[in-house]
């Protein structure tokens, strides 16, 4: 179908579409190491769908879309061999929690990056998220506003995937 092609300068394409974004606080960087802020440039695959069903309905899309629960994490801790995966919570390392008290994970698409297979240090939990109200930067992941992931999901499917340019 069509992918989610993202610019240096804030702004995220989806077919005829062009929808404001955040990025991570250290803007696009080429070369992605763990806790350093910074995008990664690159093509990246989508690998499925998350939402949180007390606040979401299940989003129409053709990629695989699941439910989190409170108890669901992800692995951002270089040292541990769950690293950037999904994880159950309580975890003894380092983890992110998916079920946040703020709305920016009301929806997530998993992107497939450093994920076949993780390498340490090298970055972990990115996303396309929901952006806070003044989109704010990110930790190193793509955030849309509500409205436009939604507009954006039903046109994504197995071949899609996220396009992360410098300009």
């Amino acid at each position: 179908m069509t992918d989610i092609v993202v610019y240096g300068k804030g702004s995220a394409c989806f077919g005829d579409h062009e929808f404001p974004c955040a990025l991570g606080s250290a803007g696009i960087v080429d070369r992605k190491v763990e806790g350093d802020g910074g995008t990664p440039a690159g093509v990246w695959p989508l690998r499925r769908v998350l939402f949180r069903p007390d606040r979401e309905v299940w989003p129409e899309c053709s990629l695989p879309v699941s439910a989190i629960a409170p108890a669901d994490g992800w692995c951002d801790d270089p040292r541990h061999d769950d690293y950037n995966r999904p994880v159950s919570l309580p975890f003894a390392a380092g983890y992110e929690i998916m079920w946040r008290s703020d709305h920016l994970y009301d929806l997530v698409i998993i992107v497939g990056f450093n994920d076949d297979p993780p390498i340490p240090g090298a970055g972990s939990a990115i996303f396309v998220h929901l952006a806070s109200a003044d989109f704010a930067p990110t930790a190193g992941c793509v955030a849309l506003a509500r409205e436009d992931l939604l507009a954006i999901l039903p046109g994504l499917d197995q071949t899609s995937s996220l396009d992360v340019r410098h300009s």
